[in-house]
């Protein structure tokens, strides 16, 4: 992808997101579902101007959804974990 910024939706913080950042320091991302690992590994190491030392990757299938007697399907999004070098830190997920 040649923009950077449609790389990464938003961060993610949730309950479980909250714990791997406490314990390995990694940062939860939702991330467009066409980016690649090395894709969001150069646009977090641009947008924030820190060191990205491993990119894991999931993708979230999508869900059937029911709303009363009609049916639909969430779509489906891709989630990143990215551990960054010792001491460096992302602004966003601080305080």
């Amino acid at each position: 992808m040649t923009d950077l910024h449609r790389v990464l939706v938003r961060p993610l913080v949730t309950e479980k997101s909250s714990a791997l950042y406490g314990a390995l320091k990694e940062y939860t991302f939702v991330a467009n579902p066409h980016a690649t690992k090395a894709d969001i590994r150069r646009a977090i190491e641009q947008l924030f101007d820190v060191t990205v030392v491993r990119v894991r990757t999931l993708q979230q299938r999508s869900a059937r959804k029911t709303m009363g007697r009609h049916e639909g399907r969430r779509p489906r999004w891709k989630k990143a974990y990215v551990r960054l070098k010792d001491g460096d830190s992302l602004p966003i997920f601080e305080g």
